[in-house]
């Protein structure tokens, strides 16, 4: 089985690339954050027409996420139970469900904005919630997994150079605090090899060049539970999908599972 996740910016703004990238990459299961689109408005017809079911959940213009099939949707969860509201509503940042005997979660987690910003204090709550919603999968004898965009970055290792972060958001101590406890859950850091260079970063800004000049971060992450990192096979950052015109500023990360091993 291949899993990937994608943040795509935009499915409605990145569809053609989005399902050539599906026909060609094999892919079997896709976690998919930030729609950008409501319910209504989500692809449904175009994937369908490839082979994949989806599940989704997206209200409007911003966040949104989505799972994608080939392989079954079975018992789907929209939202984050117990999960934080924020301005009196709780956004469209979780899915999950059972496909081909893997469950699997899309996350986006909140950006944080600024760290005195009430949203930085959201997104710790968030994590918080999160670590208490996947504790008894993280736990159990089935393959689980949570993919997606993290929004912070694991280690000082995984940005350009860390004096560019200093006192921002994605670097800091609580929310590098926040991935171990998630990891203490019983999850651990499936690392993905780069296609090119020698850090895998799946996040590179639209300005100054950066993409080029690779000063990336590793932001989108696949965290696992035993059962799942022992059928991992191969993982990867599609790096390639990054290039030309109308790309998202996200690079899919794959994940190849045997679950015979």
């Amino acid at each position: 089985m291949r899993i990937a996740t994608y943040n795509v910016n935009s499915i409605t703004a990145r569809l053609p690339r989005l399902l050539a990238w599906l026909e060609s990459s094999g892919t079997d299961v896709v976690c998919i954050q930030e729609t950008k689109c409501s319910a209504e408005q989500f692809p449904h017809e175009q994937l369908r027409e490839l082979g994949y079911e989806a599940a989704v959940n997206a209200t409007g213009r911003w966040n949104g996420v989505a799972l994608l099939s080939k392989v079954g949707l079975e018992d789907v969860v929209t939202g984050l139970p117990g999960g934080p509201d924020y301005e009196g509503v709780q956004e469209p940042r979780a899915i999950s469900a059972t496909c081909g005997g893997v469950r699997v979660w899309s996350v986006y987690v909140p950006n944080g904005r600024e760290v005195e910003h009430d949203h930085y204090g959201y997104k710790l709550e968030w994590f918080r919630s999160l670590a208490a919603a996947v504790a008894e999968d993280a736990a159990g004898p089935r393959p689980f997994a949570v993919l997606g965009d993290f929004n912070v970055a694991p280690t000082d290792e995984d940005v350009y150079d860390p004096a560019v972060f200093a006192g921002l958001t994605h670097v800091t101590p609580a929310e590098r605090a926040a991935l171990e406890a998630l990891r203490a859950a019983g999850l651990s850091d499936v690392f993905p090899r780069a296609l090119k260079y020698d850090r895998p970063y799946t996040f590179w800004d639209y300005r100054m060049l950066a993409f080029p000049k690779n000063k990336g971060m590793r932001i989108d992450l696949v965290y696992g539970n035993e059962p799942f990192t022992k059928a991992v096979t191969d993982a990867y950052v599609d790096r390639e999908e990054r290039k030309g015109k109308g790309a998202s500023d996200h690079a899919p990360v794959v994940v190849d599972l045997d679950l015979d091993r």
